[in-house]
């Protein structure tokens, strides 16, 4: 990491250490958090948060941030200096990866117990492989589970013999814990079998009266919700402290009357953390700082044991074949971005299926391997080839006349080769190259059917267009269905429609018809 990415990095913790007072705690600097005389170091809790952990490893290699055996390591520091740090992880880290896609999140749980992870709830990516993975990944791991709002309906319980809430006691402080997590369609319904999900508010308004019955003098929410709906939760619950919260995937630090919501971003690239303490006139104060996860914390030997052999294993794990295909696969690069190819149909399909859109627009230049991969079986490390940026599927509600702006947009660049060429599954389209470069595309069909001007159809397409990613800036401020915190890996996606089918043999069909 250079230097002024880690003066950049540095500039973000000290922002968001002074946005404060936290209903009643103090704005100090770096430097200062740091002496042993300074309000924080007398607090009795230190709560270090971490949330949307999907990589053991440091993100983009191991000079870069992030990294769990890292996350080990301060918190070991901290207990060293005499700290009682409880390390909370806020939802989402079962899934999506690479390696989930083989080890179903066995390898997420090993290394955060290695680490010393204390508390965590759900989030929507641990509900990916259905209960039954969920439960045994539960019953593996040895922190404390702490989930308000999801029940298990054949115990009539806490999914997986979750505590609903816990109260902890720290020097003067009894903290009152409860664990909630979005009931949105990100978590597809058809992965819930015998769980029952309980609005968050209706479960908080339960436990907390709890929490009080049982004098709690500071109350922690563990959220894996969208950033309005934590705003609503302590909006009306005001009796809440701090929000450890997660789901969006970049730091938030946020008050809201006597509240103080954090977010960590993803992958532990930062560790929030939160130093509690409480006044004798019973306010409470909260000292922040966003740690930001770096080669300056050495790995912990024991975590990075554990992390290595899950490496290890991947390597070899990635050459098992999970089918085949009675075809050659197109990926040439200027095939791709210029022309429909049955690999650009494959992706195209797998998407449009795992997101069940209406259609599916893709960018080709997600589309890699620039090769001809010949009939025969297909590996895990092919698939990786074929889509190797880790990139995620979202899909939108929108009127026609988008679909027909991105389409456009994908053919503008022809006759030359452009990354933003669209492969498409679920439509039909002519393109004209002779017409305006916003104006190609002619007699878009769906099943057969005309493109209805006055119909809103469901686009699945990768989180980069949902940026506006290669031209597609028709896509940002869209009706989002599914959004990056929610979609699966594209790499999944085709593992998934490959097992699925366990044959495959895409040819080119006409999707797309350049006309003369």
């Amino acid at each position: 990491m250079g230097a002024m990415v880690k003066r950049f990095l540095l500039a973000c913790a000290l922002l968001a250490a002074s946005i404060g007072p936290f209903g009643g705690g103090h704005a100090v600097s770096y430097a200062q958090q740091e002496e042993p005389s300074s309000p924080r170091a007398r607090a009795p809790l230190t709560i270090l948060q971490v949330n949307d952990v999907y990589s053991t490893v440091p993100v983009d290699g191991p000079a870069s941030a992030g990294g769990v055996a890292r996350v080990a390591t301060l918190k070991q520091n901290l207990t060293a200096a005499g700290r009682t740090p409880l390390l909370v992880l806020a939802g989402d880290f079962l899934s999506p990866s690479v390696a989930s896609s083989v080890f179903k999140g066995e390898q997420m749980v090993a290394a955060l117990n290695a680490a010393g992870l204390d508390l965590a709830t759900l989030g929507n990516h641990e509900f990916d492989f259905g209960v039954d993975v969920l439960l045994q990944r539960m019953r593996e791991a040895k922190w404390q589970w702490v989930i308000s709002n999801v029940i298990d309906t054949n115990t009539g319980k806490p999914i997986g013999g979750a505590a609903p809430y816990i109260v902890r006691t720290f020097g003067a402080l009894k903290v009152g814990f409860i664990g909630l997590v979005l009931t949105t369609d990100e978590i597809s319904r058809d992965k819930l079998t015998h769980v029952k999900l309980i609005d968050p508010l209706e479960a908080a308004a339960t436990y907390l009266h709890m929490l009080k019955r049982e004098e709690a003098n500071v109350i922690v929410a563990v959220t894996h919700l969208a950033f309005a709906d934590d705003r609503a939760l302590v909006e009306r619950f005001p009796e809440i402290d701090l929000v450890v919260g997660g789901h969006e995937h970049y730091p938030i630090t946020a008050t809201e009357g006597r509240a103080f919501i954090s977010k960590a971003g993803s992958d532990a690239k930062f560790v929030a953390r939160i130093d509690i303490d409480r006044r004798p006139s019973g306010t409470v104060e909260r000292f922040y700082e966003l740690v930001p996860i770096t080669s300056a914390l050495p790995d912990e030997p024991k975590t990075a044991e554990v992390v290595a052999s899950y490496e290890s294993r991947l390597g070899t794990e990635l050459d098992t074949v999970v089918g085949r295909s009675t075809v050659p696969l197109d990926a040439d690069t200027v095939r791709l971005r210029a022309a429909e190819t049955n690999l650009g149909d494959l992706v195209a399909d797998a998407i449009r299926d795992d997101a069940k859109a209406d259609i599916a627009i893709v960018n080709a230049g997600s589309v890699r391997g620039d090769r001809v991969y010949p009939a025969g079986p297909l590996t895990r490390r092919t698939l990786v080839e074929i889509h190797p940026f880790g990139g995620v599927i979202c899909k939108v509600a929108v009127p026609a006349t988008v679909i027909m702006q991105a389409l456009n947009n994908g053919v503008s660049k022809m006759p030359a080769t452009a990354g933003q060429f669209p492969q498409v599954s679920g439509l039909t389209m002519h393109v004209d190259r002779n017409q305006p470069p916003d104006d190609r595309v002619r007699d878009v069909r769906l099943n057969g059917s005309p493109l209805d001007s006055n119909k809103t159809y469901t686009v699945a397409i990768t989180d980069y267009m949902l940026k506006g990613g290669d031209g597609y800036g028709m896509f940002p401020g869209q009706r989002v269905l599914i959004g990056p915190e929610a979609g699966d890996l594209i790499v999944t996606a085709l593992e998934k429609y490959v097992v699925a089918k366990k044959e495959v043999a895409p040819k080119v069909e006409g999707r797309i018809v350049i006309d003369p």
